[in-house]
């Protein structure tokens, strides 16, 4: 599968501290690609390595099939980034606030069209900026990383800040991007939930570490499944399933057996079920689960020490 997104290696020191270590990540083309990391994980830095705002200590990065450290100006025409601020004029409208981005770019006027339709704000164009919602102005800042067609998009944190129905109104319209332009989608963002209702790929960095890389669904099917069960005496039932070969979990709603890769968790849920209530341990809830990216997540990434600042 074609890369939109490659790096090799590529690592980034500040004096002795190691921010991004080895890096070496592939977004396929026209993926929604989640990119996860606690703070500190070095996941900011990684960024502004593949945007060429920072060069790496070693390493590569490629944007687009562009090597970024060997020609910035190339790979930045490759990209349209939405960071953390929006820089927009309140007292301008959302069309003239794009029409000067589009002048900048040397671009054609239809492409304010396009973009405005793209992201679903043509009937609010004629606003000012300042009379726009959070949401809107979300919305505006995707259209002008969309200005000039560019074939992949790297957003940061883009459902931040919005209300219930703003997350799921983004969650939409990231999920249906690339069938919708073409583009390819890298997708910060620390709402793991979102994450797994939006993306199809993700990358979970840890301690300046790619630890996880993978197409969402097939990780989570390749992850042995969960048995959760609630009982009227946990410490004799963990005895009972660690010795029937569970791996078993303390949860915050009861206990959590793991099974092994492969097995079905419909017939171990019932034979662990049988052998619990024949031991006469009272069952209170059983059932079993797939597992969540969450888990995915919190296995692979242990927190980071407090000493570590932000990268």
């Amino acid at each position: 599968m074609t890369a939109a997104i490659e790096t090799r290696d590529l690592t980034r020191r500040f004096k002795r501290h190691l921010a991004v270590d080895a890096v070496s990540m592939t977004v396929p083309d026209k993926a929604v690609y989640g990119f996860l990391g606690r703070n500190g994980a070095g996941k900011t830095t990684t960024l502004k390595m593949l945007l060429g705002l920072i060069r790496p200590t070693a390493g590569t990065a490629r944007v687009g099939g562009v090597d970024v450290a060997r020609d910035r100006i190339g790979a930045a025409a490759k990209v349209g980034a939405l960071l953390e601020a929006h820089g927009f004029y309140g007292n301008l409208s959302g069309r003239e606030n794009l029409d000067l981005t589009r002048s900048l770019l040397g671009l054609p006027k239809r492409e304010i069209e396009r973009v405005l339709e793209v992201v679903e704000m043509t009937e609010h164009a004629r606003r000012r900026v300042s009379d726009y919602s959070l949401g809107m102005r979300q919305r505006l800042g995707l259209a002008r990383t969309m200005l000039g067609a560019p074939p992949v998009l790297v957003l940061d944190e883009p459902t931040n800040g919005l209300d219930p129905d703003g997350i799921a109104d983004m969650r939409r319209f990231l999920r249906a991007l690339p069938e919708r332009t073409g583009a390819t989608v890298l997708l910060s963002s620390h709402l793991l939930g979102e994450i797994e209702q939006t993306a199809t790929h993700v990358g979970i960095l840890s301690h300046g570490k790619l630890v996880l890389e993978g197409e969402l669904a097939r990780l989570k099917a390749d992850l042995a499944p969960e048995i959760a069960l609630q009982t009227d005496d946990p410490a004799r039932a963990t005895a009972l399933a660690r010795a029937r070969g569970f791996e078993v979990l303390a949860a915050d709603d009861g206990l959590v057996a793991r099974l092994k890769p492969g097995e079905d968790a419909r017939t171990a849920s019932a034979a662990l079920t049988r052998a619990l209530i024949g031991a006469d341990i009272a069952v209170f809830a059983i059932g079993a689960r797939s597992r969540s990216l969450e888990g995915i997540y919190r296995e692979v990434s242990p927190p980071v020490p407090v000493s570590q600042a932000k990268t």
